[in-house]
């Protein structure tokens, strides 16, 4: 084994020259032979591997005659034989390439100065195919070309590009492209031309989903598609932006005429009859408009403008259109402030509860009362229900704020005696939550009232959102024995279908129709009606808004079972409801008599 240690080496004297020792030339050992040389590849090899290529492969001279080409070649191009004979020249090849047109021509960069350059085409075939060809130029003008037919990776390419930039579903263009041509056609609007922005929402879109499935709503929306490109002009842009909405780009046309007569056509035959599959779906659109350069110049103020006029046009009605108006961004401005508000009210628990007393006819017994919520406003002080519930229900905080009502009416009803009961309203948004039965459970088994005395009130809103899921749930509240009632009844689009189809413990009278008895006519008939099929489906109907003791002799003549409103008591603190208890139970005016008046908290 050598040592891991190197020997010193030996000093040489200086005075003495070193010696060089001769090599001497070694004889070869007997019997080797010298190394062949290897021997020339046969053409016919050369030929069979060029013809194995996957690729077409060309070679051409500095004069551009063919000098070999392959199989492949021969086949991408559908070339007759005389075609690829050495000698062809290129120009001959491609006038007889099926009309091949070069809409590619670019050079490779080169990195290494010392190779040859490459350069790509692409040559488009009248047949529609795609031929790619990547040429190397030798020194002395001879060329290597290989050669694919991309047509396949090219029209992949292609579709990938386009589900980029449309919508599947519709094939309109999608927001992306929208945007794109927004920003092309923008800059016109500093030379004196306009742009009209038209944001379209389907009106009852939700509906056709809900009642006839989803593929119903998918072939409406491309219906809906088909009638829109007929409105447009040739030049304008049509996007659907998702869901139930759409866009519509609209340049160079005197505005906002143009607009506005746009958005009518757009409104008129959207409102007409849709036919899927043999059911007719009446739907109907709103429109909201902005034009550049008037209400904004860039894209995302501009879209922001017309979806500030669809909302306003949303809020006016069904088949409104509304062109952008200054004002309306401040009131925008006004709705995130309240939104913010709500947040930190929620967190600080800044609000309170009112009651007003319900009472039966014809003795005007306490029944119970409504639970109505108030909003302790640190510098706008007590705000009504009517300015922030309709903040609270777009935004989704009416599920909190509902959560905190039902359970502080809750704990305030256990402490009234037995069986008055409290009323409380319920948001169609937290029928849409699904954790309505959960949070009304919860209430109870906090607050330990029975279910019996909490009635929960619904508006017709409820009906339309989910009405399967709707029933299941009104069907489970009435077997844990929770009491509903039907809120703001005939003046809305409640039918009589849903009494039938929903257990409602109780019917309220709109206030609207109390309002106008005095004046007899139809807000007269339409109660006795009311009062009347109240009494045949078994449910209690009670009219709201009562202030005058006329109102109160028509009602009682109708045969109304309840009734609520400023002539018996003003909504008012929990304290002050239990001291109008207090003196209706000396009175003997406690529904259910002096037992229940004397029975204490349940």
């Amino acid at each position: 084994m050598p040592s891991v240690l190197k020997a010193a080496p030996r000093r040489r004297a200086a005075a003495q020259p070193v010696r060089r020792r001769q090599r001497l030339p070694v004889a070869p050992s007997v019997g080797s032979k010298p190394a062949p040389a290897h021997p020339p590849v046969p053409h016919a090899l050369y030929q069979f591997a060029i013809e194995q290529l996957p690729h077409g492969l060309s070679m051409f001279d500095g004069d551009d005659r063919l000098v070999v080409a392959n199989r492949r070649y021969r086949l991408i191009w559908q070339l007759p034989d005389h075609l690829c004979r050495p000698g062809t020249h290129f120009a001959d090849i491609i006038a007889a390439s099926h009309g091949a047109r070069l809409v590619v021509d670019e050079l490779e960069p080169v990195t290494d100065p010392t190779q040859p350059g490459r350069r790509r085409r692409e040559w488009q075939l009248d047949d529609g195919r795609i031929i790619e060809v990547t040429i190397t130029r030798l020194p002395g003008g001879a060329c290597v070309a290989l050669h694919a037919d991309v047509t396949e990776q090219r029209q992949a390419q292609m579709q990938v590009a386009h589900m980029a930039r449309h919508d599947m579903l519709t094939g309109l263009c999608n927001r992306a492209q929208l945007v794109e041509q927004m920003l092309k056609l923008l800059p016109r609007t500093q030379r004196g031309e306009a742009l009209a922005v038209l944001l379209v929402d389907l009106d009852r879109f939700k509906t056709v989903n809900d009642t006839l499935g989803h593929g119903a709503g998918d072939a409406l929306l491309r219906q809906v598609a088909g009638r829109m490109r007929e409105c447009v002009r040739e030049g304008d842009t049509i996007a659907r932006l998702g869901g139930d909405e759409f866009a519509v780009l609209q340049a160079g046309s005197h505005q906002p005429s143009a607009a506005s007569a746009l958005a009518r056509r757009l409104v008129d035959v959207l409102s007409l009859p849709f036919d899927l599959a043999g059911q007719l779906a009446h739907i109907g659109a709103s429109v909201g408009i902005a034009v550049a350069p008037f209400d904004a110049t860039e894209v995302e103020p501009l879209l922001e403008c017309a979806d500030l006029a669809l909302y306003r046009a949303k809020s006016a009605g069904r088949g409104v259109l509304r062109f952008f108006e200054p004002e309306m961004d401040a009131c925008v401005q006004l709705r995130r402030q309240m939104e913010v508000d709500l947040r930190r009210a929620i967190d600080q628990q800044d609000f309170e509860l009112a009651y007003q007393a319900q009472v039966a006819l014809p003795g005007l017994a306490l029944t119970g009362a409504e639970a109505l919520i108030h909003w302790r406003h640190p510098t706008r002080g007590r705000i009504s229900p009517a300015d922030f519930v309709p903040v609270a229900e777009e935004t989704g905080l009416i599920i909190p704020i509902g959560r905190w009502v039902l359970h502080q009416a809750c704990r305030d009803a256990a402490g009234w005696p037995a069986p008055l009961r409290v009323a409380v309203k319920v948001s169609a948004v937290q029928f849409r939550s699904r954790s309505l039965m959960h949070d009304v459970l919860a209430a109870l088994q906090d607050s330990g009232l029975p279910p019996q005395r909490l009635e929960l009130e619904i508006t017709e809103a409820v009906l339309l959102a989910d009405t399967g899921h709707t029933l299941s749930v009104l069907h489970a509240l009435r077997e844990r024995g929770v009491r509903t009632s039907l809120d703001d009844f005939g003046a809305g689009y409640a039918s009589l279908s849903h009494l039938r189809r929903f257990p409602f413990d109780k019917l309220q009278i709109d206030r609207s129709l109390i309002a106008d008895l005095h004046r007899g006519g139809d807000a007269r008939a339409i109660v006795e009606a009311i009062a009347g099929l109240g009494r045949g489906l078994g449910m209690t109907i009670t009219a709201e808004g009562v202030e005058t003791a006329g109102q109160l002799a028509a009602l009682q003549a109708a045969g109304c079972g309840e009734v609520q409103g400023d002539l018996f008591s003003r909504p008012c603190a929990a304290d002050d409801l239990s001291k109008l208890i207090a003196d209706s139970a000396a009175a003997g005016r406690l529904h259910g008599g002096a037992d229940a008046a004397t029975a204490g908290p349940a």
